[in-house]
């Protein structure tokens, strides 16, 4: 696919070129606590630790993210989302998250927090809500990334 119409994986239906690349490039600053947050789970489906780590509040932040190999995610769901305008200095976001990991479809259900300091969102931490059972993928079943292949000839 062009990346002029590769669709942004955080969700919002617009291109990544016109939605989180701006963010992951900075040329842009986002202006919003979930702006923020989208544009991390983007970067967590194509395995940006440096940005995720520029985006993570000093207070808070590790010295090393390793992302784990193998894990795919599907598509993230905004549950609610608290203050983090343009003109508020925290915010809150929680979200679901579906990821396939380990042979099992998973979800990560999480309320995260976010601070505006100088102008900038960082986020700095969340609480996650335990996930119901993790459901087993078979290897000749649908992928759950809706291409329509088995997940043996796809995402696993």
């Amino acid at each position: 696919m062009p990346r002029e119409t590769e669709r942004c994986p955080c969700g919002s239906g617009q291109a990544y070129a016109k939605c989180c690349e701006p963010y992951h490039k900075e040329e842009q600053l986002p202006q919003t606590a979930q702006q923020l947050m989208r544009s991390r789970y983007s970067a967590f489906v194509k395995g940006m630790n440096e940005y995720l780590l520029q985006s993570w509040h000093e207070s808070t932040r590790p010295e090393h993210l390793q992302l784990e190999a193998g894990v795919n995610w599907f598509g993230l769901r905004i549950i609610d989302n608290q203050a983090g305008g343009a003109d508020d200095i925290e915010g809150f976001v929680e979200f679901e998250a579906e990821f396939a990991g380990h042979d099992r479809l998973q979800c990560l259900h999480e309320r995260s927090r976010f601070l505006r300091e100088e102008g900038r969102w960082y986020y700095v931490d969340g609480q996650i809500y335990p996930q119901s059972k993790a459901e087993k993928i078979g290897r000749n079943g649908p992928c759950p990334c809706g291409s329509g292949k088995k997940f043996k000839r796809c995402c696993g």
